[in-house]
């Protein structure tokens, strides 16, 4: 890789656009004098991100417009449209600090071309999240501190596409994303990249900001998809060690998380009360503001969730159990 490579920006959006604006800005204002070129694929969008993308922008884009078929499609897409020898993949709601493309780019030049490089995706200081937000945000900053303490280092598990870096050609090589997956496919990617002896590394200074945004429901269907596909990418994609790694994990989990997983799992009636009862605890403690207790009963939510799902792809009550061999105590 040359010292300063062409660097492809891509980011998939979905009628974000005032957000969108906002990332497009901030890559205005990058610190990196190297080659860059930005692809933005408008997944489908209806809230005039379409006509946004081919007036006038802060920065020159290439717009590809296309109809919706999910994160994944759209990523591949701005892959293939894409015509740097480095890319860099930004989510629409992650705006690049000054210096971020330039962290990402002097990662790579420290660390070879197989690397694949991950930087965090941090709590912007203008931003009001919601309380089950700031939790998964929390989840995040809980990795990133162990990463820099070298607690462990950065692995698949690690590589979400909000703001991660890798060398085009190994995308190309491992086939891209996988569009049947709609939730946790730039996991399932970074499997892939893994086998093929790809190295993550985490980079502190390639700081992004999450303006995240969800609603509950969503937050919780992301729980749901992550069970399931920990079954469906241990059992048909190839990837037996993440079933291992959610056995190896669990009798690590929170007490309440494995109290509420052995009473309510797969007992809809009892999930539904418990969940409806975690949150009204996690609501009382927000706004008597004891997050502490919040972060733990939003916990018990989105454990019971990823477990439920776990255990349906897995066949029922049984065969989780059966599963988890016994390490359930």
């Amino acid at each position: 890789m040359s010292p300063t490579p062409t660097v492809s920006i891509v980011i998939p959006t979905h009628n974000r656009r005032e957000r969108l604006h906002r990332v497009l800005s901030a890559l205005a204002e990058q610190s990196y004098r190297g080659s860059v070129e930005v692809v933005v694929v408008s997944d489908g969008s209806t809230d005039g991100t379409d006509e946004y993308l081919t007036g006038p922008t802060p920065i020159p884009v290439t717009a590809v417009l296309q109809a919706n078929a999910g994160p994944a499609a759209a990523r591949n897409r701005g892959v293939h449209e894409a015509s740097g020898e480095l890319v860099l993949f930004l989510d629409d709601d992650v705006v690049p600090a000054a210096h971020c493309l330039a962290a990402h780019v002097s990662a790579h030049e420290r660390l070879g071309d197989d690397a694949v490089v991950i930087g965090p995706m941090v709590d912007p200081p203008d931003h009001r999240m919601s309380m089950w937000v700031r939790w998964e945000q929390a989840m995040l900053a809980r990795q990133y501190s162990a990463m820099e303490r070298g607690d462990y280092g950065a692995t698949a598990r690690q590589f979400y596409t909000g703001n991660a870096s890798l060398q085009r050609r190994h995308l190309l090589e491992a086939g891209g994303f996988d569009p049947t997956f709609r939730r946790a496919e730039d996991v399932e990617l970074a499997y892939r990249l893994a086998d093929r002896g790809l190295q993550f590394a985490f980079e502190p200074a390639a700081v992004g900001y999450h303006y995240a945004e969800r609603s509950f429901d969503s937050w919780l269907a992301t729980a749901r998809a992550y069970g399931r596909n920990a079954v469906v990418f241990a059992r048909d994609a190839g990837h037996p060690y993440v079933l291992s790694w959610v056995i190896d994990e669990y009798p690590t989990r929170h007490g309440l998380v494995r109290l509420v997983t052995r009473a309510c799992l797969l007992r809809p009636a009892a999930t539904t009360a418990v969940t409806t009862i975690l949150l009204g605890v996690a609501r009382l403690s927000e706004a008597a503001r004891r997050r502490s207790v919040a972060s733990q009963a939003l916990s018990g939510i989105y454990g019971l969730a990823y477990y439920n799902a776990l255990a349906e792809e897995l066949g029922g009550r049984e065969q989780f159990w059966t599963t988890m061999q016994g390490r359930t105590a």
